[in-house]
């Protein structure tokens, strides 16, 4: 199996992209609801890596 090198952003990503799928699959009862919320909450995902990001930036100096 070959190896992956992810950096940290990368590594981010497909965890939100793996947990928003694996969230609107779980939670909803119908198709459209589930992808409407898979997308709501990748897009949470992304803004909180952002904005986490951003707090470790400006925290170091």
């Amino acid at each position: 199996m070959p190896k992956m090198n992810l950096d940290h952003f990368e590594s981010a990503m497909l965890f939100a992209l793996i947990t928003s799928v694996v969230m609107g699959i779980v939670t909803k009862d119908n198709d459209r609801d589930r992808l409407h919320y898979g997308i709501y909450v990748f897009i949470c995902f992304v803004i909180a890596l952002f904005g986490l990001g951003w707090l470790m930036r400006l925290g170091h100096g």
